[in-house]
C-alpha cells in the first residue's frame, strides 16, 4: 500500500469507505470497533516509547518491546478484519488465527512465571510502563465490548473476539511483568472493610 496524498475530503460528508469501497457512516458499530483497536494500537505504541527509556536490563526490555511490536502488528491486522465487510476476501489479506491466540497464551505463561500470586486487586499503576499498559488493557476491554456488540449484528469471526479477549489477559500479565522488571512497586487494592460492614 502506497499513500501519496493525506487528506481527500471523501469524508467531510461524516461517512467513510470499508476495505470493498462500501460506504458506511463514521460512528457505525464496525467503524467504532475497528477505531476502539486503532487507539489501543496507539497506547501500546506509547508503552514502546517509554520502555525505550527504560534503564533497566536491556534483556528485558528488548522481550517486551518484542511482544509490542508483534502485538501492534496483529492490531492492525485485525483492523484490516473488521474494515472488510463480512464475506469478501482480498489478495493478501491479514489474518488473525488460533495460533496468534495460542501465541498470547504462551506470552502471558512465560511471564507469570516470574510473578508472585495474586492476593487481591491490583491498582493500576506501577511506573510509568506498567501504567500505560493497565490503560491499554482497559482500551482492549472496550475494543472487546465493541467486538462482541459487532458480532450480534453481523459475522464477526469468532477468533477475532478470542484473540482480543486474551489480549486483554495479556496486557495485564504484561504490566504487572513490566513492574516487576522494572524494580517499580505494585499496589493492591484495600477493601474499606469498616465502611462495608455498615
Amino acid at each position: 500500500m502506497r499513500i501519496t496524498k493525506v487528506y481527500t475530503r471523501t469524508g467531510d460528508a461524516g461517512k467513510t469507505r470499508l476495505a470493498g469501497g462500501q460506504q458506511v457512516w463514521k460512528d457505525s458499530l464496525r467503524v467504532e470497533a475497528y477505531g476502539t483497536l486503532d487507539e489501543l494500537n496507539a497506547v501500546v505504541g506509547v508503552v514502546r516509547a517509554m520502555n525505550g527509556e527504560v534503564a533497566c536490563n536491556p534483556i528485558q526490555v528488548e522481550q517486551l518491546d518484542e511482544d509490542l511490536l508483534w502485538i501492534q502488528n496483529k492490531l492492525f491486522d485485525l483492523g484490516g478484519i473488521l474494515a472488510t465487510v463480512p464475506g469478501q476476501a482480498f489478495k493478501n489479506m491479514p489474518q488473525v488465527t488460533g495460533k496468534d491466540v495460542t501465541k498470547l497464551e504462551k506470552m502471558i505463561d512465560r511471564c507469570q512465571k516470574d510473578l508472585p500470586p495474586l492476593k487481591e486487586f491490583i491498582l493500576p499503576g506501577g511506573g510509568r510502563v506498567s501504567a500505560f499498559l493497565h490503560q491499554a488493557r482497559t482500551v482492549c476491554r472496550r475494543a472487546e465490548r465493541l467486538c462482541v456488540q459487532l458480532s450480534r449484528e453481523e459475522l464477526v469471526d469468532v477468533v477475532s473476539i478470542k484473540f482480543v479477549n486474551r489480549l486483554s489477559d495479556a496486557l495485564f500479565v504484561l504490566a504487572r511483568w513490566a513492574a516487576k522488571t522494572q524494580g517499580e512497586p505494585e499496589f493492591l487494592w484495600q477493601r474499606d472493610v469498616k465502611k462495608a460492614a455498615r
